[in-house]
């Protein structure tokens, strides 16, 4: 594998560096020291720079949505055909109604790229999430009551109108 292969590489298991590089806002240097591979840190960081030059610097997505609020959500196990299902993964279902959680829902245009906004965002503001998805014209995130409307802001700012 080729040192720009490698680096691409490594860079692609570091969203935050991804990100930081479709920004601009990167010391090519001290990123290439933190990266694990092997060749000269100036290689390395020619081959970040030329990575950067070449990634799209339009936003990750755009999404326009209404916003609402759920409270009294609750997990259950199973698939959700006892109740008013919100947000349905595997074997866990989230319903309304049924227990202390607050769930976020955002409808309207949006796309798979904007949960992966959303989740970031979310973790920057240091807000937990329960469980979170996205299909069709909704995205959804499951997190604790107190917890909610700081969750809304967030989601608000991602993809609100």
């Amino acid at each position: 594998m080729s040192l720009a292969a490698a680096t691409r590489e490594a860079v692609r298991a570091r969203p935050s560096l991804y990100d930081a590089l479709r920004a601009g806002v990167v010391n090519y240097t001290a990123a290439a020291r933190t990266l694990d591979v092997d060749g000269d840190t100036d290689a390395v960081a020619t081959a970040l720079r030329r990575f950067a030059e070449e990634l799209p610097d339009d936003p990750a997505h755009e999404s326009e949505a209404r916003l609402s609020m759920r409270s009294g959500v609750g997990r259950a196990d199973g698939d959700g055909s006892d109740g008013d299902v919100l947000l349905e993964m595997g074997d866990t279902a989230f319903l309304n109604g049924a227990g202390s959680l607050t769930g976020i829902v955002a409808s309207g245009d949006l796309s798979p790229a904007a949960l992966g906004d959303v989740l970031g965002r979310l973790r920057a503001a240091e807000v937990p999430v329960e469980a979170a998805g996205v299909a069709d014209d909704s995205l959804v995130v499951v997190v604790e009551r107190r917890d909610g409307p700081d969750a809304l802001r967030v989601v608000e700012a991602a993809v609100g109108r």
